[in-house]
């Protein structure tokens, strides 16, 4: 039987995606160092919030699908069915990365 963690309250679950090591100049960037960078990752389920964020219209600001990043030391990990999850509050994530199209010069 498969499981799925649903978070409560202000809680978000994220899969966390292999962090890239090569940068787009082509430098590699080798494992460890003084202080673990910001980590990626994939959110998987939202939960509803805290309970008087609807009387002052806050909305959860995350949805399933975003793309996230969150600090090495970010809430807790949890292990459902071998998958190794992240479950955190909101306010621990950094920011949503979205794409944006470059615009050529003429």
């Amino acid at each position: 039987m498969r499981h799925f963690l649903r978070p409560l309250f202000d809680r978000v679950v994220v899969k966390e995606l292999e962090p890239d090591r090569i940068r787009q100049s082509g430098l590699l960037v080798p494992a460890g160092s003084h202080e673990p960078p910001p980590q990626h990752g994939i959110v998987l389920a939202v939960g509803p919030g805290l309970d008087w964020w609807e009387h002052v219209g806050v909305r959860m600001p995350v949805q399933p699908g975003d793309h996230v990043v969150f600090p090495a030391s970010a809430g807790a990990w949890v292990e459902v069915d071998e998958e190794r999850l992240l479950v955190c509050r909101v306010g621990e994530l950094l920011g949503v990365l979205d794409e944006v199209e470059e615009v050529q010069a003429a």
